[in-house]
């Protein structure tokens, strides 16, 4: 990105020149660009304040952040080895895995099968929950073992990727519902009991070595195989962040007595970050998302980036600059379909921004299938960097948190693992990301642009698969030298 200005990177710049805006919709244009457009000055602010709260989580009175202790107590060596399951509840779809951690150091071998949940699940009952994922493992254990007697026990790391409390490793209390979940009687309550009476119905043959998120997983996982990797991050329906503290840094477990130097993985959980309202640049349409979703007033900053909620924020806008009289799009055109909440997911921007044909012909023709409506050209520029303007504000906003850990831990020079289908299929979305990092931390421009960056964002190893079955063999590890401190219940200790 050498030669541009860095407080207006070239993904803020729009799809051409000045000559190609419409001169009809210029100021509906340069309307969307001042509310979606975050400069380097709010990046900055936004990550300053994203520092203290991540300090007032780990601290006694803690803050909107949890920063959740995970019990993972340091990083693999490469030299793990054996057979685990891994199970991995995320907010569209299961997974299950069996990773076999070879004798060969930092490799592995998976077999994998993915499930869909189906959406009435999300509003249901527990015990609905819990049994469709219990009969999923009993699925596929039975598609790849012939003989069920011989399995044992299997250990098996499940990544529930919930904002979660746990005194040990086999806990999860769960402190609230993301990614579109709202299941009354479980909130306050350890998931496992109800996870493992499902499995106890069904005879599944396995046992829970450890509850984890898959931020944390991720971090692990990518550190398996990249020394240099400090911060895993998910990027995708919901969005988080996990690194290692040290345990001397983290006042509410002083009363532990746990050696200060002592490294303690931190599932952040900063979806939360800024519920009160403070920096966050929100529009009217992040706020309409805000008030209409199943938990007003949290998770403010995951509904201003994640995947669940780009889609949505760009519907909003386009009704908005069709009802509003001062700024019609759609003129004379039924936009019934539009007006569907969650009618469009992140995969329609995504295709939006991937038009480059001069005409934006593809934009039409997403239009027209997917609403029924017919963009003329001026509408198919706006609908395109509407689209951009989104994207970007997400990726730019997302490297603050990466920021603020990277300030508050004093990293000059890292590797940060990210998943998730943002950060994987977006467009444009690490490089956004790359530059806005530029920007808050001050690098100046690259002499080379094959330069490496010195925190560097990157994809990710399988959090959720090799990432928890890493964490089960750490675990049990752990477990056999005797090493107690938040591991397991007592009545579960092997």
């Amino acid at each position: 990105m050498a030669g541009d200005d860095p407080k207006t990177p070239p993904s803020e710049k729009g799809s051409g020149s000045d000559a190609d805006v419409p001169k009809d919709l210029a100021k509906e244009i340069k309307y969307i660009e001042e509310l979606f457009t975050v400069d380097t000055a709010k990046l900055k602010q936004i990550t300053d304040h994203f520092v203290k709260e991540l300090e007032k989580g780990l601290s006694v009175e803690g803050g909107s952040i949890p920063m959740n202790p995970t019990w993972v107590m340091g990083f693999p060596t490469g030299h793990e080895t054996g057979t685990f399951l891994a199970l991995d509840m995320g907010g569209t779809n299961l997974r299950v895995c069996q990773v076999t951690l070879t004798d060969q150091q930092s490799e592995f071998d998976i077999i994998q099968s993915k499930y869909r949940i189906p959406p009435p699940l999300k509003t249901g009952t527990a015990e609905e929950l819990f049994e469709y994922i219990a009969d999923c493992l009993l699925q596929f254990i039975q598609t790849h073992h012939d003989d069920l007697s011989q399995i044992g026990r299997m250990p098996l790391g499940f990544t529930f990727s919930y904002p979660a409390t746990q005194n040990y490793i086999d806990e999860g209390i769960l402190q609230r519902w993301t990614k579109g979940f709202d299941i009354e009687g479980v909130e306050g309550k350890n998931v496992v009991p109800m996870f493992e009476a499902a499995l106890a119905r069904r005879g599944v043959p396995i046992r829970l070595a450890a509850l984890i998120n898959d931020t944390t997983g991720t971090l692990i996982a990518s550190a398996y195989t990249d020394p240099k990797m400090k911060i895993g991050c998910i990027f995708g329906t919901g969005c988080n962040a996990a690194y290692m503290e040290d345990c001397g840094s983290i006042p509410k477990l002083a009363h532990l007595n746990l050696p200060p130097e002592t490294p303690m993985a931190i599932n952040c959980e900063w979806g939360a970050f800024d519920n009160e309202h403070k920096v966050l640049p929100r529009t009217p349409y992040d706020i309409t998302i805000d008030e209409d979703s199943p938990r007003p007033g949290q998770q403010a900053f995951e509904k201003m980036i994640a995947g669940l909620y780009l889609g949505e924020i760009f519907r909003l806008t386009l009704v908005d600059l069709h009802d509003n009289h001062d700024r019609r799009v759609f003129v004379g055109q039924d936009i019934t379909k539009l007006r569907k909440p969650y009618t469009l997911d992140t995969s329609f921007l995504s295709a939006i921004e991937e038009d480059s044909d001069e005409n934006l012909s593809d934009i039409a023709g997403l239009f027209q299938n997917k609403l029924n409506i017919t963009p003329n050209k001026a509408e198919r520029i706006l609908i395109k960097r509407l689209a951009e303007l989104i994207g970007t504000r997400a990726a730019r906003l997302s490297a603050c948190g990466v920021a603020a850990i990277c300030k508050k831990k004093g990293y000059k020079e890292c590797h940060v693992g990210a998943d998730g289908s943002v950060f994987n299929k977006y467009p444009h979305f690490k490089e956004r990301g790359a530059q806005a990092l530029r920007e808050i931390l001050d690098w100046g421009e690259k002499k080379d642009p094959k330069e490496e960056d010195p925190i560097e964002i990157l994809a990710a190893e399988d959090g959720s698969g090799v990432g928890a079955a890493l964490i089960a063999a750490l675990t049990l590890e752990r477990v056999q030298k005797g090493n107690l401190h938040g591991i397991l219940h007592p009545e579960n200790y092997v």
